[in-house]
């Protein structure tokens, strides 16, 4: 496997989750990952002191970039794309709890199709992506880790197309990137209706948008996310849809249609069967 890609997390306040996802990362990552922090000029002055410290502590290849002024997501998030060369990327929201093996599941399900642009893991909270329950705001699980576990043991893997992507965490492929020029900041500004339109524009030149059945991100909370329907910003849906009229559509069918459904329901069942010949039981509880 080539190696992996960068971590990227932009950053804009929230400092207590912020928190908990480095701590993951220190826990989840190989020694040595790339992670970018893109400050994007938080206004809470503890954001860069933990940032700072977090880097210098950390066994992983840390580095620490806050913006002049407040750019906005989809232009930090560019930013980032820039100042990470030639590197295929996740970005990661601070909202989240990493789990064992995750970027290893990413860049695997990435590896097994050049076409890929987009790839997102199951997680609690993920909308299309959600487990156990499709389309809901599940608990976090008491074990992520035995819930990643059970999903990077599926076989074969399973690596699903999507209308869309939530953008909790987001591969992105760099030939994708340059390809596509990133995400229209100057249309979708500091709101999240870039994520999705970069997944809409990628799929019409014939990339793909997919899940990543073998990986698994918690979500505890959300700080910076982009929502498959845009819901909490109505103002970015509608430009989204001025653009893609038919995206609603697309995504009410997919949800209609429920294609995750037996990938679910292979995961569930193996969940149940490590539950049963191991010590972690009541991993929904």
């Amino acid at each position: 496997m080539n190696r992996l890609p960068t971590v990227v997390l932009p950053i804009h306040n929230a400092l207590e989750a912020l928190d908990g996802c480095l701590a993951s990362l220190d826990r989840t990552l190989p020694a040595g990952s790339r992670v970018l922090l893109a400050d994007d000029a938080s206004s809470d002055p503890r954001i860069e002191p933990l940032a700072q410290g977090w880097a210098g502590r950390s066994a992983l290849d840390v580095r620490y970039l806050r913006r002049e002024r407040h750019l906005g997501l989809s232009a930090n998030c560019n930013a980032a794309f820039a100042d990470t060369c030639d590197d295929d990327l996740v970005l990661l929201d601070t909202g989240t709890i990493t789990t064992a093996g995750w970027l290893q599941q990413i860049a695997r399900c990435a590896t097994s199709d050049p076409r890929i642009a987009t790839a997102t893991p199951w997680s609690n909270d993920a909308e299309i992506c959600s487990f156990p329950r499709f389309c809901e705001a599940n608990p976090v699980p008491e074990h992520p880790d035995a819930v990643a576990e059970a999903a990077a043991g599926l076989s074969p893997p399973e690596y699903p197309d999507l209308p869309a992507a939530p953008g909790f965490c987001l591969y992105l492929r760099r030939a994708a990137l340059r390809q596509l020029g990133g995400f229209d900041a100057e249309t979708f500004g500091g709101g999240h209706g870039g994520y999705s339109d970069f997944c809409l524009r990628a799929a019409a030149m014939g990339w793909r948008n997919v899940l990543c059945g073998t990986a698994y991100v918690a979500r505890p909370g959300a700080a910076s996310s982009a929502p498959v329907d845009l819901a909490a910003d109505g103002d970015h849906l509608a430009r989204l849809l001025a653009r893609w009229p038919d995206h609603n559509e697309r995504v009410a069918r997919f949800i209609m249609a429920d294609p995750l459904r037996p990938l679910r329901a292979r995961l569930a069942d193996r969940i149940e069967a490590l539950a049963r010949s191991g010590p972690q039981r009541d991993l929904f509880g």
